[in-house]
């Protein structure tokens, strides 16, 4: 956010007091202390984490807007890159990492794959879509998209942030401030813990008898 934009409308500063008095509100004050300083989560999952690495280095240069600093720890990160194919042997992981990250908390699905499965959308071990189990706030298109896709994704997201009021987001409201998501379970296959009830109710439901089995149940034994 510029200047300019941290400033009201409608309020005129004299030219010798511009670079030192802002007349703002608060929520335009919080909003541009934190979209110059979301920290990603330093992780990658697949081929698009390495042009998430290009746009670190000096070329792209993230430390433009504040994201150079990659954290280890989801404790300390404001956003979590989904940069890769998300299989089902991972996304238990992705949701843990998720439920530790403090509010407020982002996720930018990074590429085809992490966006809907891209092109291993049909296969047995591959989840299509990040989004079935964390929400997403920006998607970024591309296989794999350029460290410039990155750059136009994470402007996208602070123009997310500068919409954002205290007195309408979660983590400012009374109750719990973060929302738990169930961490998916790796069995034979991959099941979600919110859809527990209606797997019980699809297992408890008899199958439907094929014609072949009704026939061979009628048929008299020689």
């Amino acid at each position: 956010m510029t200047e300019n934009k941290l400033n009201s409308p409608g309020y005129e500063i004299s030219e010798e007091l511009q670079h030192a008095v802002s007349i703002t509100t608060l929520d335009r004050l919080y909003n541009w202390g934190r979209r110059s300083s979301v920290w990603p989560m330093m992780f990658g999952l697949a081929c698009c984490a390495i042009e998430m690495i290009a746009a670190q280095a000096a070329r792209y240069d993230l430390a433009r807007f504040g994201m150079e600093v990659m954290r280890p720890s989801p404790r300390q990160s404001d956003l979590m890159i989904v940069a890769g194919t998300v299989t089902k042997k991972m996304i238990p992981s992705i949701v843990r990492l998720y439920n530790q990250m403090p509010e407020p908390k982002y996720v930018v699905a990074m590429g085809a794959c992490a966006s809907g499965g891209g092109p291993f959308k049909e296969g047995y071990n591959v989840v299509a879509g990040v989004d079935k189990f964390v929400p997403v706030d920006v998607y970024i298109p591309g296989c794999p998209p350029t460290p410039q896709a990155l750059t136009a994704g994470l402007i996208k997201l602070q123009e997310k942030i500068d919409k954002q009021s205290i007195k309408q987001v979660r983590w400012y409201r009374k109750g719990a401030d973060s929302v738990e998501i169930p961490i998916p379970v790796l069995g034979p296959d991959l099941m979600d813990p919110r859809r527990y009830a209606e797997i019980k109710q699809l297992a408890s439901q008899k199958p439907a008898e094929t014609p072949a089995e009704s026939t061979t149940a009628s048929s008299p034994k020689a």
